[in-house]
């Protein structure tokens, strides 16, 4: 082969890396769904087209080697097999296993998602729409931190042990999951959220960042909603007045808060929380929108 054609065929090689890199990176962060890829990756030309069966499956939260290879043997298709190469029949079965595993196989949850940067009041505007909104029903997270003063197990949060968020992950029974401030977990478990949808209810999820990107990315049609402070001197005094963290938490939630605020463009809707009972009236108007016909 020609010098000049072996660095071109190099420069190609690279780019087709970089370009399935950031495939797997939007799967992963919650930029892309799993199902859009596998639509994208019938065009042969795509890049979603290039990625392993096997890299495609370990983009979901708690899939590894162990269960990325049952997962293969029961569908069916060989770790070597790209998106673009599958069969039609390994194909059908690999987007019903999708549609399977994030819960879009009939009835399409009726899921609000409201997200925000730390100490923004994203419990108490939740708090606020359950006692005075009941038919709007809520996902309760399980986390690893411990309760505070008035947090009631199964209410407000499942409170479980790291052992027991490892078996859950290992199972998954959770629609998104998350390290937060690099110190506790948080996850939705998966059941509940579905059997509601089941029952056509309206339901809302309170949750960070990190889990509304994976939600964005396996119910591409669930409504993200950013609760934003009315300013950033607003936001660290309800931090510094929520008296719940020493000031080398509060100062490391403060620099996440600077990040998660600049990720409020991600959002369906942004909603400013000035004043609670506003801010609830109209995060309640956007999920009666969301359910309208």
């Amino acid at each position: 082969m020609p010098q000049v054609d072996r660095i071109a065929a190099n420069r190609a090689a690279i780019a087709a890396r970089r370009a399935r890199a950031e495939v797997k990176r939007k799967l992963r962060e919650g930029e892309l769904s799993p199902l859009r890829a596998l639509d994208a990756s019938a065009d042969p030309d795509s890049p979603a087209a290039s990625l392993r069966v096997t890299e495609f499956l370990q983009t979901f939260p708690s899939f590894g080697e162990v269960k990325t290879a049952r997962t293969l043997e029961q569908l069916e298709i060989s770790p070597r097999k790209r998106l673009g190469g599958l069969g039609s029949r390994q194909r059908a079965r690999l987007q019903a296993f999708v549609r399977d595993r994030i819960g879009a196989d009939g009835v399409a949850p009726r899921l609000t998602v409201l997200a925000g940067p730390t100490a923004v009041g994203k419990g108490t505007v939740a708090a606020y729409v359950r006692d005075h909104y009941p038919e709007i029903k809520h996902s309760v997270s399980a986390t690893t931190r411990a309760p505070r003063p008035g947090e009631q197990h199964g209410r407000h949060y499942y409170f479980v042990d790291d052992e027991s968020f490892d078996r859950m992950l290992a199972a998954g029974e959770l629609l998104e999951w998350a390290t937060v401030h690099n110190s506790y977990r948080y996850g939705t478990p998966r059941g509940p959220v579905l059997e509601a949808a089941g029952r056509g209810e309206t339901i809302l999820l309170e949750i960070d960042l990190q889990g509304a990107r994976q939600v964005r990315a396996s119910m591409p049609e669930a409504r993200l909603v950013f609760l934003a402070p009315p300013s950033w001197d607003e936001l660290v005094k309800r931090l510094v007045g929520r008296g719940t963290e020493d000031e080398a938490e509060r100062a490391r939630r403060l620099e996440t808060a600077k990040v998660e605020l600049a990720a409020a463009d991600e959002f369906d809707e942004v909603i400013v929380n000035d004043e609670v009972p506003r801010a609830a009236a109209r995060l309640v108007e956007l999920i009666r929108q969301a359910d309208a016909p």
